[in-house]
């Protein structure tokens, strides 16, 4: 299969010196790839390089045939129309000067005549049929963005697509739409992501570890699994060679103690002169050849098991992995939590978004606010928060709550992490404030980082160690798509912990595999006038 990408023992260190690629050598075909890895690790460094827009310390990249890029953030530029966002404005302007019969020779040669059929078909792909193309993009939702951004880049047919956490801010259903585009695209994709049911879909799987990377042909399952066989025979391996290099040297030592025996009763003999010198001096070199020899394959056993043990060592990822507990609530099984009873809201000077509205959580319940975007979730949960106050009806707030927003708004972002967990936990001493976020990771100076310098994925680390660890537990947990910016292993550590939380959750979430893990029983389906109750998701 011939490649649009190949890296030859490329290098990358940051600029404070950080070594994060070294001697990487891989292709990109005509198959999907996901890559993955944990956060900072080097993803998005690596798509950069292959795009040019960083120079390798060593190595290089070779590039053929036409690359396309969906980059996570999307921004439309100030008076831009869709046209513009999809890149297709000039194309689509110089076909409406042709068919106004006011084509220039220029625009003859260059037309690209198949351009608006593509683009139909493309819009279509990801749900977006019969956009407008002249709208400002502005007016478009993020999810709307990201489609049709998408739709230009597919309608560009370009050899690879690099897309970068397609899905991030989507709905399910678009969710569901991009995964089934590149289902079907037949070209080269490079795709990186969290989202296991978009990993799914991949041919293979490429990660980025310390190691270097790691391929796995399949998509997320068979990756999963493999990973988790080769990282426990690689523990084996470690175990194993750190047992032979102990039973070598035992017996490296055994060998020595003997001989030591040995050459003292010889000379204990030669002390008492009981024997002919001749002898003694005859023992004495066989001795000391024996002793060699020993000494010789003693230190040769030694250094194969060495060798063998930094081997075996070498293979294991010395990782800090996000684990841990949260404390009991104390939460009551009957307890009211919350209670929506007939309630309505509507932001000020704008139509009512919804109205009537009732249902209530009562003890541990875990529950799901799904729907498309622009449904109402986030002022659902916000809602529920006390963040809003309803306009018509009434909220039952009956427990201690903690909101975690996207943003992470309540961290702020003038403290460092210390100060911030203090404000919120008054109580915590400074050594518990420390305790509590070594817990999440932030161990010794990271634990007195600026907010403001988090990533996102930092950001819901700190949030979730202050409203969990500090002085009083919440009962009731309102998560708003905690995912977003957490590398795969991050996301199974915290869907144990919240599996194992025995406070009542309420979160917005479009990952699928997360509410499933987290144990989701009942699932509120917005938009409100077509009813909330649903089931819970089926299982995948």
């Amino acid at each position: 299969m011939p490649s649009f990408v190949t890296l030859d023992s490329l290098s990358y260190s940051t600029p404070e010196g950080r070594n994060l690629l070294d001697n990487l050598t891989l292709a990109f075909g005509a198959e999907r790839t996901g890559l993955v890895g944990r956060n900072g690790v080097g993803k998005s460094t690596l798509v950069r390089l292959i795009l040019g827009e960083l120079a390798p310390i060593s190595g290089s990249v070779s590039v053929r045939g036409r690359v396309a890029v969906l980059r996570q953030a999307l921004i439309p530029v100030a008076g831009a129309s869709v046209a513009d966002l999809l890149g297709v404005a000039e194309g689509l302007a110089r076909l409406s000067r042709i068919a106004a019969g006011e084509g220039s020779e220029d625009d003859l040669a260059e037309a690209d005549w198949l351009l608006e059929s593509r683009l139909d078909s493309a819009l279509a792909d990801v749900g977006l049929a019969g956009l407008d193309l002249d709208r400002p993009a502005a007016t478009l939702s993020g999810g709307q963005v990201t489609r049709a951004t998408l739709a230009g880049l597919l309608a560009a047919e370009p050899d690879l697509l690099i897309l970068d956490e397609p899905t991030n801010n989507l709905d399910a259903e678009a969710r569901e739409l991009v995964a089934e585009v590149l289902g079907r695209w037949k070209g080269g994709a490079i795709v990186v992501s969290h989202d296991r049911a978009l990993l799914r879909r991949m041919d293979r799987i490429v990660e980025l570890t310390g190691l270097g990377a790691q391929i796995y042909g399949g998509g997320y399952d068979l990756y999963a699994q493999r990973k988790a066989e080769a990282e426990a025979a690689a523990a084996r391996g470690l175990a194993d060679a750190q047992k032979e290099a102990a039973r070598v040297a035992r017996e490296v030592q055994v060998a020595a103690e003997r001989k030591a025996r040995r050459d003292a009763a010889g000379k204990r003999s030669r002390a008492r002169g009981d024997q002919p010198k001749i002898m003694l001096d005859f023992r004495a070199e066989r001795a000391e050849a024996s002793g060699g020899r020993e000494r010789a394959v003693g230190d040769r056993l030694k250094a194969e098991a060495a060798e063998t043990l930094a081997a075996a060592d070498a293979a294991v990822e010395r990782v800090r992995r996000l684990a841990f507990e949260l404390p009991p609530s104390g939460l009551a099984v009957g307890k009211t939590v919350l209670a929506f009873e007939n309630v309505g809201f509507g932001y000020p000077g704008r139509p009512p978004l919804f109205g009537g509205q009732s249902f209530r959580i009562t003890g541990p319940e875990r529950v799901a606010v799904s729907g498309p975007n622009g449904s109402g979730k986030t002022t659902l949960i916000r809602l529920a928060a006390g963040e809003l106050e309803p306009t018509a009806g009434r909220i039952v707030r009956g427990v201690r709550a903690a909101f975690l927003d996207q943003q992470t708004a309540l961290l702020g972002d003038d403290d460092n992490l210390v100060a911030a967990f203090r404000r919120l936990n008054p109580a915590s001493s400074e050594n518990a404030a420390r305790a509590a976020l070594a817990r999440f990771l932030f161990r010794n100076t990271a634990a007195e980082k600026p907010v403001r310098a988090l990533s996102g994925g930092e950001r819901l680390r700190a949030a979730l160690a202050c409203v969990l660890l500090g002085d009083t537990p919440p009962q009731l947990l309102i998560l708003d798509e905690p995912t977003n910016h957490l590398d795969l292993d991050s996301i199974g550590a915290v869907e144990a912990a919240l599996a194992g939380y025995d406070g009542a959750l309420l979160m917005v979430s479009h990952d699928r595999d997360f509410l499933e893990a987290v144990g989701i029983g009942r699932e509120l389906f917005l938009p409100l006038t077509e009813g909330l109750e649903r089931p819970r998701p089926a299982p995948r």
